[in-house]
């Protein structure tokens, strides 16, 4: 499966697709105006004040960490 990128209303690039339970979820640049950021995870579930906490908001160097063990993943199946 391949996440197309589009834009959000703000002009935000933004990745929709289900996991494997068919949960909506994304991947999406983060409007953030001190450091490059994402925001990804489910779009449904807990919510607090009207904001979604199930999704993470993750800068670079998280992202490269995360990305460090899903490649181990990818590769042997284990973390």
């Amino acid at each position: 499966m391949k996440i197309k990128l589009e834009r959000t209303e703000r002009g935000f690039k933004i990745g929709n697709f289900k996991d494997i339970y068919g949960k909506e979820c994304s991947i999406q640049k983060s409007s953030l105006a001190t450091d490059d950021a994402i925001w990804l995870g489910c779009d449904e579930g807990l919510h607090v004040d009207g904001e979604c906490c199930a999704r993470m908001h993750l800068n670079k160097e998280l992202a490269k960490e995360i990305v460090r063990h899903l490649n181990r993943f990818i590769k042997t199946g284990e973390l």
